[in-house]
Parts: structure tokens; C-alpha cells; sequence
């Protein structure tokens, strides 16, 4: 059996009272996902649960079929195990974005899309302001999506899962006085926000910029700390060796703790300027090696961050064309058995230009799954299934595992364990 998940991040959204009351999936051509709508079935699953942030870090570990009550700890030491960053028991790894404030308002919470050698002279300017002896090390990553690790090992660390932090995605446009950390610890890491402007303001970099007619890096923003999470490993689990395709390293974190191997692919992004027809390519190449290929898709979620409609449709679209059409084309040509699942992680609105919670669409077909009669992939088709995921973890189990259950009954015992 060959398993293929493709997940366009945040493709999901709400019905657009400009557009008739369509979202943007109903909007977009799709013609390979309404023929997989066809070939399958059309559900809906949860994968941010009440309690939790609607963060990817949540969603995706959901999603991969890992419970996140169970099983989360951050998102930023998820981040630190795609970087290969060494972490010890008592550590704790915290999300450090690169942003631009402007009169009290997240102006850009990527800094303009800050390049990684930027980010990176900036975060070597924030390093030699602390002192030797600080517990905190700064480590660059890709474009504005940096880290920050609390060496425990030096000092106790004045964390807990009390924690709150904000991500900065949630901010566009707002005011970010009241969005700095709260609980324990979040004294030292307001601090270390609000010294980043002294720091970076003339900094060469950022004059660079300005001159360039690009938003300078303001400020460091810290969010999404935690401990390295512990996952038993998908192939123990299910029997089945499996694989990432992504340009995001929270992707390629969950994926090497779960024991897939990474697929870095030439042109991939993580923005919307992606190269999805090498992701295809590369998708189709890794099934000759891999019992499940997974391809993650960033640019939804970023034209969603955006407030780009127009974007948002294009990502769609592109993901269809470049992604979907040749994988599905070549599952029904030459390869059996199969089973195909599309399912983003989480809706992103375009109206708030952030994550929220609530059920995504998801459609599955192949090899066991019988046809329910959908003819299109979309929030309103789900949103009429009895196929539904409560638990939004549940529904990899399914997934792999159809065979043996019932379409329905998953859906329905998901439910009746909830109430």
C-alpha cells in the first residue's frame, strides 16, 4: 500500500459575504480535488482542541495522529529538533521572531520577509548584548523564523506550562501592548523584546533596509516556548515508513520526531513565490522509496496571513495543478493499492488574518474507501457529512486503517466518547 497526505496549510476558511457566501475552496479551481472528492469520501475533523492555541504546532501533531493533551509540549522545540539544535532535559526552546512594530501596531510580523542572512546578523548583534554567563542562546533559522534556548543546564529556568505568549501572526494590524508574554518567566522575555529595539534601531542591517524601501527588523518576538516533546515513532505505530516534504523546520521537526525522513526540495519557500511543481515531482519520486509520502504546503496559510484573497486562490489552485493532479494521476496509473488524503491543519481567516479553531474539511480516497457520493471538496460538503472527527487525531487512525472500520462508526465513536 502507498499512502499520500497532502496538507495545505490554513486552506480552510469561513464563507466570504463579498463572494456570495463562498470560501475560498468553493472559490478556487480545483478540478484533481473534486475528482478525488469523487474517487472517495469528503469529511471534517478538529484538530485544534478546546484548551489548546489553534497554533500548526497542535494541529499538525493532531493531524499526524498524535494526541495533543497527550503529547504537545511547544511549538519552538519541535522547531529546534528540524535544526538539529542538541537539547537537554531541562531546556527550553522559544520561538524568536524577527518583526516590525510600527506605533505600538504589528506592522509585519516576518519583517518584511527579513532574508535568512539578515536575520541572522541581527541575531549575532542580540547574542553579544547578553552576558557570557546568560542562559539564553540565540540560533538563526529560515528568514524571519528564528529560536531562542534556555540552557537549563545553567540555571533553572523560570518557566511552566503557565506560560502564555502570543504569536505574532494573530497581530496583524493590532496594538501589541497587551499581547506581551504573562506567567512565569514572562518578566525576562518582555524584557528581551523591548531591548531588541535598542538593539536593532541603526543597526546596519536595518539601515540597509530602510534604504531599500523595506520594513526594517524592529524587534525580537518571543512566543511558543517548550520542553522537547517525546513521540513514539509513526512506523511503530502503524507499520508504515513514511516522509516530509516541507520548507517549514515546525513540519520538519514533527517529522523526524515521529521518525519520517525530511525531502528538502530546491525552490521550496515556505511563501507563497513556493515551487510547487518541484514538490510534486519530488513527491512522486520519494513513493518509489517511501510506504507514505506527506506533501505540507505554507503559502495558504501565509495569503491568509496576509489577507490576500487573490493569493490565497492561487495557492489553491497551484497545490491542485502542481500537487494534487500529478499525484493523483499517477496513484490511479501505476500504483495498487493507494489511498490519498487532503486535509489542511487548521482554518486560517482571511477576515482576521489569523488561525482559529473549529473543524477542517479533509478528503480521502483509495484502496477500501467506498465513494459517499461527494462531488466537491469544500467546507459546506463537510460541513453535511457524517464523517466527522471530533477528535481531529483520530483521523489518521482511520485513515490507515479504513480497511477494518466502517466509514461511519469511527466518526460516530469519536462522538458518543466525547459527550
Amino acid at each position: 500500500m502507498r499512502y499520500v497526505i497532502v496538507i495545505p496549510d490554513g486552506a480552510a476558511d469561513e464563507p466570504l459575504a463579498d463572494w456570495g457566501g463562498r470560501t475560498p475552496l468553493e472559490l478556487a479551481r480545483t478540478p484533481n480535488l473534486d475528482r478525488l472528492a469523487t474517487l472517495g469520501v469528503v469529511g471534517r475533523a478538529n484538530h485544534t482542541p478546546a484548551g489548546f492555541p489553534a497554533g500548526s504546532d497542535v494541529a499538525n501533531l493532531s493531524l499526524l495522529g498524535y494526541e495533543p493533551a497527550r503529547y504537545h509540549t511547544g511549538r519552538a522545540a519541535i522547531e529546534a529538533v528540524a535544526q538539529g539544535i542538541p537539547l537537554a532535559d531541562d531546556d527550553w526552546v522559544i520561538r524568536c521572531n524577527l518583526v516590525t512594530i510600527a506605533n505600538q501596531a504589528m506592522s509585519s510580523f516576518t519583517a518584511g520577509q527579513i532574508s535568512s542572512a539578515e536575520a541572522s546578523a541581527l541575531l549575532a548583534t542580540a547574542q553579544a548584548q547578553l552576558p557570557n554567563e546568560s542562559p539564553i542562546r540565540f540560533f538563526p533559522g529560515v528568514s524571519y523564523r528564528n529560536l531562542a534556548v534556555w540552557q537549563g543546564s545553567r540555571e533553572s529556568a523560570p518557566f511552566s506550562s503557565d506560560t502564555r505568549t502570543t504569536p505574532p501572526h494573530d497581530l496583524t494590524g493590532q496594538a501589541v501592548l497587551d499581547h506581551f508574554p504573562r506567567g512565569p518567566g514572562s518578566g525576562m522575555l518582555s524584557d528581551l523584546m523591548s531591548q531588541s529595539v535598542d538593539w536593532f534601531a541603526g543597526h546596519e542591517i536595518n539601515q540597509q533596509r530602510i534604504a531599500d524601501g523595506k520594513p526594517p527588523a524592529t524587534n525580537l518576538w518571543l512566543w511558543g516556548l517548550g520542553k522537547r516533546p517525546k513521540l513514539e515513532s509513526f512506523e511503530s505505530r502503524h507499520g508504515i515508513r513514511g516522509a516530509m516534504i516541507t520548507a517549514v523546520d515546525l513540519l520538519r521537526g514533527l517529522a523526524r520526531l515521529v521518525g519520517w525522513h525530511v525531502i528538502d526540495v530546491p525552490g521550496a519557500t515556505g511563501y507563497t513565490d513556493t515551487d510547487y511543481a518541484a514538490k510534486g515531482r519530488y513527491a512522486i519520486d520519494a513513493l518509489s522509496e517511501f510506504d507514505l509520502v506527506t506533501v505540507h504546503i505554507e503559502a495558504t496559510d501565509e495569503a491568509s496571513h496576509e489577507g490576500e484573497l487573490a493569493a490565497k486562490l492561487a495557492a489553491i489552485e497551484a497545490v491542485d495543478a502542481h500537487i494534487v493532479g500529478p499525484l493523483l494521476d499517477l496513484l490511479e496509473r501505476q500504483v495498487s493499492p493507494w489511498r490519498m488524503l487532503v486535509t489542511p491543519d487548521h482554518p486560517t481567516l482571511l477576515r482576521t488574518k489569523t488561525h482559529t479553531h473549529g473543524d477542517v474539511p479533509f478528503v480521502a480516497a483509495g484502496s477500501g474507501i467506498a465513494p459517499d457520493g461527494s462531488v466537491r471538496y469544500a467546507e459546506t460538503t463537510a460541513a453535511a457529512s457524517p464523517l466527522a472527527f471530533p477528535e481531529g487525531w483520530r483521523l489518521m487512525d482511520w485513515f490507515v486503517n479504513v480497511e477494518q472500520l466502517s466509514p461511519i462508526a469511527p466518526a460516530h465513536r469519536c462522538e458518543r466518547e466525547m459527550k
